[in-house]
């Protein structure tokens, strides 16, 4: 091939406008182009020296666009220096550049006679300026920036074939400080192509993170990050201050803080755009705005709340999202049941409750004037409100309940009660205001009792007596009834008199003799109530005291018995006082309820919230509503019924922050499921003791509903146990059963039956304090303390529950005892599986059977002993668990009774009652031991078999058990233990199965 220079241009320009369109790119947003030869369509005017050096040439590209090259190829000739440079190129912001050159490079091997004068690079050099120094050439005034190589450089071959390599390399330049700089590309004797020179630098582009804008950043060296500050975009505000860090590769990094769309925006876009028509949004947030809820409206955009549809409202506290409601129609179905001077009124439901539950009733009471004949003609009725010492029970207003009891009415009068129903809005709709409306007549009454009796005159043998007629005389009175007897003689000779008046005198009484007297009035209904009794004295003697001298006398010494009574009252109450803030036991608080019952300890006060009319009502009751805010929730720990188990934090106003776990109940749950996954917080929050787990709070206006609880640091007792396989002592296990056992005992106190208790209800804290925990199954006791709870179906865990649970589904507290024996066998045995891979119908079978658990491995004597005395077929014969935390106190006042184990000793006698039916059989003879081993649930596998010693038999092991059939792990225990002990009966006496 002929080397002449201007032929290989020649064909480097052909190549170049075949190969140009593959160059095409889009530059990334973070860089910004300070010079870009293929953007220019003209002659981009570069000096070139000396002018036979460096040449440009014109090319297109597939879209006939014109491009400028730099060609160079005078390898023919010894000592080259050819150079090329740029215009001024202003540097902008930038302090530090990046030059991309692409171009293409011949291999000297390929050009034949050129040795020694082809090279394969050139330089890159460059030089600041403040100013544009026009043609003004010096080559040492620019610095070397890098000695440029190909990758990859074209050969002959790669000519004919039209197959052009293309390199590019990228330089970088900097810290520029004068306004501008020039490039210049140095060729030394190489055949070289410039397709294009790019010059950049990097910034940080404008963008929008969490809603703030954060403006084009240019990094300011290459050691550190910018920090940006960034404005919130319109319709927004600060959360947080929002910043983020621009780095030296133009990528931002680290957002922190953000700002949220005010009320009546979304965030739609990176941006923050009103509500549509018939949406709003009442908080600032980056939420949706949510659709009107039902009977309510926007007509425009940016809504923060929706109006309320007419004769529809919303009340005060009702929240944004509720529907509007009505008030509700008036009740329906009012019956009267009158006795005498009371009524009771009993009505139904109203049909429409206005879409509300906080539905109340309140009673109008109207005496009316008029005839009985005309009581239901409308208009002839004169009516005006009752009056006060008309007495409601339970309660005029705000009833939720649909009975009332009025009482104290005038006898023979006509009475209208207006029942009117009510809810949250029925204040803001009161010409909306509905009733139902019941009259009635009253039926004649006795009068009520005689409560003032005065002492007129004394006399040695008489004494003159007046009262007050009754304050409800019911009709007119007759006459008076006056009962009086010797107050020694406790009414068994009495005298009656009969009086028209309000005053009479008893004559023909002993003299210096204490009576007592009852008055009591009569109209045409009868004998009215008796009064209390009125104690007066004759006087000695002739002693005889006027009225008035009587008046004073009895002042006087009533003011010296007042005198006496207030000093004593004062005396007991200091002593009182000092005696109880110096020795006042936690036991002696009185309990509170929110449903008016007052108890003492010691009597029943667990209130069940199934009893309620409205469920809910007994949570907010019983439980404390949280606000959502100050919980926060950093994991999911597990699943549970309703939804997910989750530890987290609690916040409340002036107290430290805790740990806590939190049930939520998940989206898209009916009324029922809500109902039910509260009614463990309503019942967690009547109790209060260390081995209960305790109830901080719910959360019910606002979503997802939360039951917060206390955090147990280890969990489930049956997994934490398993974790820690045999590292605690006896002691320790028995302290964990011994707060197991006063947990339940304050349950049992309370007449409260947990029926599902197991290792895995057991939740464990950081101080192993056991906690007992999932009242999901439970139920209380009734005041009978035979009575049993009778379930209605469902699932039962078989494992841990009583044979009389099983087969007739009723609970007590003495079923509860036997769940404690099998947790007692759990905690023992390190939380092994009750009764192993036996199934729930073998299990069934065996209990009833008589079968029972083997004493667990280095168990102790006393607590296998305990275990078989929760596990007595009969209920009764069961200790309670006042006796179950009274023997473990024992234990632990005395170690040493927890040295021997039930595997090495004969069984111990029983701790609690003498019961033969608690006995485990012994055997003295081989024939006996095959005998009671033919007892168990495995007795089939016996069936047959014989042996000829005690020897033989003694020898046998786990697999000759499974060859007879015997393959539960439990009973193959059993056998086993026996066997050894079957071998020294010589010795010991006989053996216990």
């Amino acid at each position: 091939m002929d080397c002449n220079p201007r032929l290989l241009l020649f064909i480097l320009h052909l190549l170049m406008s075949c190969v140009v369109p593959a160059f095409l790119t889009i530059y990334p947003p973070n860089e910004v182009n300070l010079l870009d030869s293929k953007a220019s369509q003209g002659e981009l005017g570069w000096i070139s020296y000396p002018s036979h050096g460096w040449e440009e040439i014109s090319g297109v590209d597939e879209h006939y666009t014109p491009i400028r090259t730099f060609q160079v190829c005078n390898v023919m000739e010894y000592s080259q220096n050819n150079w090329l440079r740029t215009n001024w190129i202003p540097r902008q912001s930038a302090q530090k550049i990046y030059v991309e050159l692409k171009f293409t490079l011949r291999d000297c091997n390929s050009i034949p006679l050129v040795l020694g004068t082809c090279k394969e690079t050139f330089n890159l050099l460059y030089l600041e300026t403040d100013d544009d120094q026009g043609s003004h050439f010096r080559e040492h005034q620019f610095l070397k920036i890098d000695t440029i190589a190909a990758d990859e450089s074209f050969t002959q071959t790669d000519l004919g074939d039209r197959i052009l390599k293309l390199n590019t390399e990228v330089r970088e330049v900097g810290p520029l400080s004068k306004k501008g700089f020039y490039l210049a590309f140095q060729d030394v004797g190489a055949c070289v192509a410039l397709v294009s020179v790019r010059v950049y630098f990097k910034k940080c582009p404008q963008t929008v993170r969490n809603l703030a804008s954060f403006r084009d950043t240019v990094p300011i060296d290459s050691q550190s990050l910018v920090e940006v500050p960034g404005l919130c975009v319109n319709n927004s505000k600060e959360e947080e201050p929002p910043r983020m860090y621009c780095s030296t590769e133009g990528e931002w990094l680290v957002p922190i803080g953000k700002c949220l769309c005010n009320p009546g925006y979304e965030e739609r876009s990176s941006t923050c755009q009103m509500c549509r028509e018939g949406f709003y949004k009442s908080t600032h947030g980056n939420m949706e705005c949510s659709k009107c809820p039902p009977h309510s409206f926007s007509h425009h955009e940016g809504s923060l709340h929706c109006g309320c549809e007419k004769n529809y409202f919303r009340a005060e506290g009702d929240p944004a999202s509720m529907a509007c409601t009505r008030p509700p129609s008036a009740p329906r179905n009012v019956i009267s049941s009158i006795n005498e001077t009371s009524v009771i009124l009993d009505w139904s439901w109203p049909e429409d409750t206005g879409g509300r539950r906080d539905i109340t009733f309140n009673v109008l009471c109207k005496r009316c004037r008029g005839t009985a004949a005309n009581v239901s003609t409308s208009g002839t009725l004169h009516c005006e409100p009752c009056r006060s010492n008309v007495r409601f029970l339970p309660r005029a207003t705000g009833l939720h309940n649909t009975t009332v009891t009025v009482g104290d009415l005038l006898a023979h009068t006509n009475y209208t009660f207006e029942i009117e129903a009510q809810n949250g809005v029925s204040p803001l709709a009161f010409k909306m205001r509905q009733y139902a409306a019941v009259t009635i007549t009253t039926n004649q009454a006795a009068p009520s009792p005689v409560t003032v009796i005065r002492k007129e005159k004394t006399s040695r043998n008489s004494v003159s007596l007046s009262w007050q007629e009754p304050d409800r005389p019911n009709g007119i009175i007759l006459d008076y009834e006056i009962k009086y007897y010797e107050k020694e003689e406790q009414e068994t000779s009495y005298t009656i008199l009969r009086a028209r008046g309000c005053n009479v005198t008893l004559n023909g009484l002993k003299p210096n003799t204490a009576y007592l007297l009852q008055i009591r009035a009569r109209t045409a209904a009868g004998y009215g109530a008796t009064s209390p009794s009125f104690q007066f004295e004759t006087s000695p003697d002739s002693f005889s005291i006027s009225s008035e001298n009587s008046q004073v006398v009895l002042i006087a010494i009533s003011c010296a018995v007042a005198i006496i009574l207030v000093t004593v009252l004062l005396y007991v109450l200091i002593g009182r006082f000092c005696c109880r803030s110096k020795s006042k036991h936690p036991d002696e608080k009185r309990l509170h309820f929110g449903n008016g019952h007052l108890r003492l300890p010691g009597i029943r006060t667990y209130v069940d919230p199934h009893t309620y009319e409205d469920p809910s009502q007994a949570v907010h009751e019983f439980a404390k509503e949280l606000e959502a805010s100050g919980i926060a929730i950093d994991k999911v720990v597990g699943a549970g019924e309703f939804g997910e188990v989750c530890s987290g934090r609690l916040k409340l106003p002036s107290k430290k922050e805790i740990c806590v776990a939190i049930k939520t109940l998940k989206g898209g749950y009916t009324d029922k499921q809500r109902r039910d996954f509260l009614a463990e917080a309503s019942i967690m929050g009547q109790f209060d003791h260390p081995n209960i787990i305790r109830l901080e709070g719910v959360v019910t206006r606002s979503k997802p509903v939360m039951i917060v609880t206390e955090y147990m640091e280890n969990g489930s007792l049956d997994s934490f146990l398993r974790k820690h396989d045999a590292q605690f002592t006896g002691i320790q296990l028995v302290g964990m059963l011994r707060g197991i056992a006063s947990g339940m005992k304050y349950l049992s106190d309370m007449g409260y039956v947990h029926r599902d208790l197991a290792a895995r209800n057991i939740l464990v804290n950081s101080n192993l304090v056991c906690k007992v925990s999932d009242f999901g199954l439970s139920r209380v006791l009734e005041d009978d303390p035979e009575a049993a709870y009778t379930t209605r179906g469902g699932k039962i865990p078989i494992r841990w529950t009583a044979p009389e649970a099983i087969a007739y589904r009723k609970f007590t507290s003495a079923s509860d005892a036997w769940s404690y024996g099998i947790v007692l066998w759990e905690v023992m045995s390190y939380g092994e599986r009750p009764y192993w891979e036996m199934s729930n119908q073998d299990v069934i079978k065996a209990v009833d059977e008589g079968y029972r658990l083997p004493p667990p491995m280095d168990c102790p004597a006393t607590l296998y002993q305990l275990m078989l005395d929760c596990w007595q077929k009969e209920r009764n014969n069961r200790p309670k668990f006042e006796q179950i935390v009274s023997i473990l106190d024992k234990l632990i006042r005395n170690p040493c009774s927890l040295k021997i184990t039930a595997n090495t000793t004969s069984r111990p006698a029983n701790l609690l009652l003498d019961r033969s039916s608690a006995e485990v059989p012994s055997v003295g003879t081989m024939g006996d031991w095959m005998d009671a081993m033919r007892t168990l649930p495995c007795k089939e596998a016996f069936s047959g078999v014989s042996y000829s010693s005690c020897d033989t038999l003694a020898k046998t092991s786990t697999e000759d058990l499974k060859k007879v059939g015997v393959t539960i792990a439990g009973p193959q225990k059993k056998i086993v233990s026996s066997l050894k002990a079957l071998e020294s009966h010589t010795k010991n006496g006989p053996v216990p199965v």
